[in-house]
């Protein structure tokens, strides 16, 4: 009886949602920054994007749709976006860590909704580790629910 309070314990701590990430930064194997924006977009609206960053008190825009602004010269060539299914955006960025400082604020919009992340220049993943990370973090789980069951009974 113990046994079972214990696992459905375990089992209902891991069933209550969690606020996923709608913004990760990470570098990929070719050293191009990647940005993943993951907003859902208002419903009957024109989809909008917008990626800056901020270092210190200054913010400049990278990439961007809407209309009536744009982005800094500096990223013009550099930076391009691509939308993903189902919801959201991802930017990439070469030749990018130069201008980073020590730690750097990421900001997207999507139909104006914003989320930001501040990321430290030296501790930015590689996307392999990040997609690992995400795809294995349920499996993790349920392999250590299994454990604690087995070594309790």
């Amino acid at each position: 009886m113990l046994k079972s309070l214990f696992v459905y314990g375990v089992l209902g701590v891991m069933l209550i949602p969690v606020k996923s990430k709608r913004i990760t930064v990470c570098v990929e194997d070719d050293e191009e920054l990647r940005v993943d924006c993951l907003i859902e977009p208002k419903p009957n609206k024109i989809n909008t994007y917008q990626f800056s960053w901020s270092i210190g008190p200054r913010q400049e825009t990278i990439n961007t749709n809407v209309s009536g602004d744009s982005a800094n010269k500096e990223f013009k060539d550099k930076s391009r976006v691509e939308e993903l299914e189902p919801v959201g955006y991802r930017m990439t960025l070469s030749d990018f860590r130069d201008n980073l400082s020590d730690n750097t604020t990421f900001l997207c919009k999507i139909s104006g909704q914003g989320e930001n992340i501040t990321v430290q220049k030296d501790n930015i993943l590689s996307c392999s580790a990040v997609s690992l990370l995400l795809k294995n973090s349920w499996s993790w789980m349920v392999y250590l629910l299994l454990f604690f069951y087995h070594t309790h009974s």
